[in-house]
């Protein structure tokens, strides 16, 4: 979807400044807020790409106000209350007193089925492109989740590699299949994205799924094709 959260292209946000010998995390509520997430999605019975698109939907104010496990703890919120694990109000509650750590625990007891894997034995599907492969990113807005980037959309790469086969992000944050394909890292022009003002010795490399992309005939195909038809 679109949003705040898409900042790739974007300006005005300041440098980006590097922080010397950075620590994992920044203060100990980051370590356990990492713990509690991790537990907090097995009981919602929830996906990293239904994460993310919890983190997608935040208020843009408030996106742009919170530390980065601060959005973790929002997006595990909202799915906490989505999936009926706890209540909006149980999860209010938790300013004035601690929310009884069995409730989660019991949760994941009750609603954790074994994984089962969708078509077990199929065939991993065909490759539709190869390295070296023209391409271009099909300009979509679509309303859900994507990981198809706002800046890349309508332009022109070449794939660079086939990475094989994972689950399509797109329909595995809605619970509606996980669509395996191929995903690939597509290389592009900086001129193509950012114009003539990007220097000219400089690409940008952007894993895309299959169906973020259509074909771009060569012009040998093209004039082949042409001259097909004429006859």
């Amino acid at each position: 979807m679109n949003g705040v959260h898409d900042m790739g292209g974007m300006d005005g946000f300041g440098p980006v400044v590097r922080e010397a010998n950075e620590p994992v995390f920044h203060a100990g509520w980051e370590g356990r807020a990492y713990a509690l997430v991790s537990l907090a999605m097995r009981a919602a019975q929830s996906n990293i790409d239904e994460f993310r698109h919890a983190i997608e939907r935040m208020p843009p104010a408030r996106y742009l106000a919170s530390s980065y496990y601060e959005r973790w703890l929002a997006a595990v919120e909202t799915l906490l209350v989505e999936h009926g694990v706890v209540t909006r109000a149980e999860l209010l509650a938790k300013q004035d007193a601690l929310i009884d750590p069995a409730l989660i625990a019991n949760a994941i007891a009750a609603r954790a089925p074994a994984a089962v894997k969708e078509n077990p034995g199929a065939k991993p599907p065909r490759a539709r492109y190869a390295t070296g492969d023209r391409v271009r990113a099909r300009n979509l807005n679509p309303a859900g989740h994507t990981r198809l980037p706002r800046y890349v959309r309508g332009k022109a790469g070449v794939v660079a590699r086939d990475w094989g086969v994972f689950v399509f992000p797109d329909t595995n944050a809605h619970h509606a299949g996980t669509k395996p394909q191929h995903c690939y890292s597509v290389s592009f022009d900086a001129r193509e994205l950012w114009g003539k003002s990007a220097g000219c010795r400089e690409w940008v490399y952007i894993d895309l799924w299959e169906d973020y992309l259509e074909p771009i005939a060569s012009k040998t195909k093209a004039n082949i094709s042409k001259r097909t038809k004429a006859r």
